[in-house]
């Protein structure tokens, strides 16, 4: 099995399911060791088992700075300092902008945005100070560019991000590349929760195919090859949206 990310240490958030613990494997898989980040114990745990290599598990809420602090503290500590980030904690809950409530947004935005922006912080000052060349990658959606009814919150959250990672890009280089993927509806338990919402699960997924020119949801598995893309040695891009949406933004 080739391991082209061999001795690369590599923090994951959002690790606990969907294109975070997908992306875990795959990073694995390929010969980093990988930091798992999320929320909830008991979920790390479940994918930790799942990995192929040497895995670190580090409940943390990336909305709390001084939990995101805490947890590369423990990574350095252990692995030394990690090479290799990737952002895929998030939440989305849609909400028509009469029930889209300030805690709603301000929840929304500190976890897709704020959180993006912890970790990506962290990682780049200590990839910097420790002058390591290394990897960021943000996900972001078709909504970072964008519009839809109902996800106000969400599309702000994610254009943020996706203006973040340009910006990241430019003052973190030459050392560290920063690039975002741009997925569209993926097959997780996040976007599976939402069809259930909706009231009527199988519309709601219906209706959403309909409007993706594949006429399919991508499949966590695809993000975290297009994460794979982007963090290859050999990859001469920085500051790029990787767009994985079916062809959603393109008509």
């Amino acid at each position: 099995m080739s391991t082209p990310l061999i001795n690369r240490v590599a923090v994951v958030t959002g690790a606990s399911s969907g294109i975070g613990a997908a992306t875990a494997r795959a990073l694995s898989a390929a010969g980093a060791r990988v930091a798992l980040v999320a929320r909830t114990p008991a979920a790390l745990a479940e994918v930790a088992v799942t990995l192929s290599g040497a895995a670190l598990e580090l409940p943390a809420d990336v909305s709390d700075d001084d939990q995101v602090t805490a947890a590369f503290d423990r990574v350095e500590a252990t692995w030394g300092v990690p090479d290799l980030v990737v952002t895929s904690a998030g939440v989305s809950r849609p909400a028509a902008l009469d029930e889209l409530t300030p805690d709603l947004w301000r929840h929304t935005v500190d976890v897709n945005l704020s959180g993006t922006f912890y970790v990506a912080r962290e990682a780049g000052l200590r990839m910097r100070r420790a002058v390591v060349t290394g990897d960021i990658v943000t996900i972001g959606s078709e909504l970072s560019v964008i519009g839809m009814a109902s996800y106000v919150a969400y599309c702000a959250s994610k254009a943020g991000v996706l203006g973040l990672t340009r910006a990241l890009a430019a003052e973190l280089a030459p050392g560290v590349r920063v690039n975002a993927v741009c997925p569209g509806p993926v097959d997780t338990p996040m976007l599976a929760a939402e069809f259930e919402a909706d009231g009527d699960a199988r519309k709601a997924h219906e209706e959403t195919i309909a409007r993706v020119p594949l006429k399919r949801l991508a499949t966590a598995e695809e993000v975290a090859a297009a994460v794979m893309y982007l963090v290859a040695p050999t990859t001469y891009a920085t500051g790029m949206a990787l767009n994985l949406d079916g062809g959603t933004t393109c008509v």
